[in-house]
């Protein structure tokens, strides 16, 4: 009877060891996977819904620069950018696709000539991009991902 208690008790303590160390091998497996894992890109760019989904990583990117650059295009041409200064200037501007899609301008670069002979510049930027067609957002292993773009706008001199 001492016997089966006592070999009871040993199943009962290393059953209990054993599911510790699954646990453990199954948390070293995870991180060392995101060790590696380059989050410096994503498995899947943010699209446009008149965009193809069902294409390679390559042409979804191709056309979410197209149509953003096209839609970007669209709407500053209703605004004259001119500086007076005798050379072009670009401005960046940064801005962030969340995890639903939405757009959010994160910092628009500029010098203090453009701040100061186009102080509506930041404004007509933000709501461009706001009016944007409807965006899925990048993936990162099926899980939505914030992204980060930069986007360089050239002003023209007169």
């Amino acid at each position: 009877m001492k016997q089966v208690v006592f070999f009871l008790l040993m199943i009962l303590i290393s059953s209990c060891s054993f599911f510790e160390s699954k646990q453990k091998r199954t948390q070293e497996l995870i991180d060392e996977e995101l060790r590696h894992m380059d989050w410096n890109s994503v498995d899947s760019y943010p699209f446009f819904y008149t965009c193809d989904e069902a294409v390679t990583k390559e042409q979804q990117k191709i056309c979410f620069e197209e149509t953003l650059i096209s839609h970007f295009q669209e709407t500053l041409n209703d605004f004259e950018f001119t500086l007076t200064d005798k050379e072009s200037e670009t401005v960046e501007v940064i801005f962030v696709i969340d995890t639903l899609g939405k757009i959010r301008v994160a910092d628009i670069y500029k010098n203090e000539l453009v701040l100061n002979q186009m102080p509506e510049f930041d404004g007509v930027i933000t709501q461009s991009l706001k009016n944007l067609p409807k965006l899925a957002p990048a993936l990162k292993r099926g899980i939505p991902v914030n992204t980060k773009y930069r986007i360089p706008v050239q002003l023209n001199t007169n």
